[in-house]
């Protein structure tokens, strides 16, 4: 029997509701959640599922599993990563929309099937095995499940650099494939060091070609790439950021301690990331080199009966990327519950 405990320190009751919003009904209209005591579950109740995030990645899981007739729990934090962008791209059919749109549209629609409920929670112990783990939330509820699935995702770490968090989101992006074309042909920073540095550069070398690396210190793997970036017109800036200049959001220089102002109007950035839950590895589950959980092609971990997807299990951070995975990882549940089931049946 494992028994385990993620970490609660730092643990904050804004960080359930939502930065600034405090209103209860705004909350259910944007997100569409229920809190835990109003779902009527309890412990005698054993789940098919329980999905920990409520991402791209969950709701299409959720979506697939509710249509398969399987009783599911999607337990959420309401702390979307893509929360600060005013839109969602390159999603097929949805792209533009808002996230808050997103998950307000996937919600309606996986509504139609009531073995699907939503609380907002977040998941903090498991104990148990496959065909019975045992889960308790931040706000004591308890529930059982047979399968898991974990689309929680990750979570950015602070860059320490002041000014970013007045434009990220609003000219200030991690990912090129979602944000690139709306910066297209513009003056560029990329905050970025270390050996992907390079390969950020061309990367967004096909959004713009006026673009200008920044490493916020010496670098000296990327200083070994200057006479590269150089023949290429690519300047590199080895001072630490003193400050990101903007009005109303949108960049306008970034200020090195030198005194060095690098002119642009927008920034991409290789943000740190950490997962977003610390129970799939306390639970067991193997880490592959990229840093995120090594799942099989149906989203199986190496612990048997959970389940990965999402930004969760791949390096790919897009939401069309998260919600495939999540449509293969509950066909892998479905799959698995049938196989029992049709043991159990005799």
């Amino acid at each position: 029997m494992l028994r385990l405990r993620a970490s609660r320190a730092g643990l904050q009751v804004q960080r359930l509701r939502g930065p600034g919003i405090k209103p209860r009904g705004f909350l259910r209209r944007y997100y569409g959640y229920k809190r835990s005591r109003k779902v009527g579950m309890n412990m005698a109740e054993r789940l098919d599922s329980i999905i920990i995030g409520g991402g791209p990645a969950g709701m299409s899981a959720a979506l697939v599993l509710g249509r398969a007739r399987r009783n599911v729990l999607v337990i959420d934090e309401e702390r979307p990563r893509n929360r600060v962008t005013h839109a969602t791209h390159g999603f097929l059919t949805r792209d533009g929309i808002s996230p808050g749109e997103f998950r307000r549209v996937a919600r309606e629609q996986i509504a139609a099937y009531p073995s699907v409920r939503f609380i907002r929670d977040q998941a903090v112990e498991i104990a148990g095995s496959d065909g019975d783990f045992r889960l308790t939330t931040l706000s004591g509820e308890s529930y059982r499940s047979k399968k898991l699935l974990f689309a929680s995702g990750k979570k950015d770490l602070p860059m320490n650099i002041p000014g970013l968090e007045d434009v990220y989101g609003r000219s200030a992006f991690v990912c090129p494939f979602c944000d690139g074309w709306e910066l297209r042909d513009k003056p560029l920073a990329l905050i970025v060091n270390g050996p992907h540095a390079l390969h950020f550069a061309k990367l967004v070398s096909g959004w713009s070609r006026h673009i200008a690396i920044c490493t916020n210190g010496p670098d000296e793997q990327v200083d070994e790439q200057r006479e590269q970036l150089a023949a290429r017109g690519i300047p590199l800036y080895a001072s630490p950021i003193r400050q990101i200049e903007s009005s109303d959001g949108i960049v306008t220089n970034v200020l090195l301690e030198d005194g060095t102002s690098v002119p642009c109007s927008g920034i991409f950035f290789a943000s740190k990331l950490a997962p977003g839950s610390d129970l799939p590895v306390a639970l067991g589950c193997i880490n592959n080199d990229q840093g995120v959980l090594d799942v099989d092609a149906r989203g199986k971990t190496n612990i048997p009966g959970v389940f990965g997807a999402g930004d969760a299990a791949t390096p790919m951070n897009q939401a069309i990327v998260a919600a495939s995975m999540g449509s293969v990882a509950a066909a892998g549940i479905v799959s698995e519950l049938a196989e029992e089931d049709w043991t159990n049946r005799i």
